[in-house]
């Protein structure tokens, strides 16, 4: 018998193992844990923010943080520039969820992102050299998200299965409720626990955590998330990823971008000495 190798596409969503989590990509290239996590916080809040500006629906803002998040699994934030590939991701992520914006507008909005960010005069981008390169830049990068997700793009999102939860235990009339759900599943994009839990896991963790904070008693016995087959150790950890965004502290963009450049240099002249040996 001959073994062939296959590819096996689902619509499940991709759950990575625990040996791909850690060591990342990054880590690997020096760029130490929690700046890795300021740079996939900020690269998700730069999607969020453009989906906005380009009046994408809600699903394709999640679809593009998603795959940001896969991709950095990947490959390395030193390799890849953070800013290309939230343009690559959101831009991608239109086409898929059927709502595509041309590259023109979407490199616009992150033009017009960075020029709010930084204080300066609104300006649009100039047709020239520099626009093209930046355009073939997010092109190549688009290309390279698919090649390293090998085209396994689609996105189960959970908002629908909020609801359905939420109607199986009789609480879907409490709009507080649902609308804390929600907000914290939009929030919970920003993490990694698309790529260590599944969707069903999620919601049931939004739900858990909206109660709690909203102090409204849900079915007890047996608890609700056993009914969904779901672990409160999972609820918990999860809770935990989310809650934790809004302890942390804002970062520095220019020092991020220095230190990720600093990183990239070392790594040229280390390519380059062992050329020369």
């Amino acid at each position: 018998e001959r073994n062939f190798s296959k590819v096996v596409i689902s619509l499940e969503n991709l759950v990575l193992p625990d040996e791909k989590l850690y060591p990342t990509p990054s880590v690997l290239d020096n760029l130490s844990y929690e700046h890795e996590c300021d740079l996939r916080i900020y690269g998700c809040e730069l999607i969020q923010t453009s989906g906005i500006l380009l009046n994408l629906p809600q699903v394709a803002m999640a679809t593009g943080q998603v795959l940001f998040q896969r991709f950095y699994y990947c490959q390395s934030f030193v390799k890849h520039n953070v800013e290309v590939l939230s343009m690559a991701c959101i831009h991608l992520a239109s086409k898929i969820e059927e709502a595509p914006r041309r590259i023109r507008d979407v490199m616009n909005v992150f033009n017009h992102i960075k020029q709010i960010r930084n204080k300066k005069t609104i300006m649009p981008m100039m047709l020239d050299n520099n626009y093209v390169n930046s355009k073939n830049q997010v092109i190549k990068a688009e290309r390279r998200v698919l090649k390293e997700l090998g085209f396994c793009v689609h996105v189960k999102h959970p908002h629908k299965i909020i609801v359905m939860y939420l109607q199986v235990i009789e609480a879907e009339q409490n709009r507080r409720l649902v609308q804390y759900a929600w907000n914290y599943m939009n929030d919970s994009f920003r993490t990694n626990v698309f790529v260590r839990f599944q969707p069903e896991t999620i919601a049931c963790a939004c739900i858990y955590l909206a109660s709690r904070n909203l102090q409204i008693p849900l079915p007890n016995n047996p608890p609700w998330w056993l009914v969904m087959g779901v672990d409160e150790s999972d609820l918990k950890e999860i809770s935990r990823s989310i809650l934790e965004l809004y302890t942390r502290l804002k970062p520095n963009i220019e020092e991020l971008d220095a230190l990720v450049n600093d990183l990239k240099k070392q790594q040229q002249l280390a390519k380059l000495k062992a050329k020369e040996l």
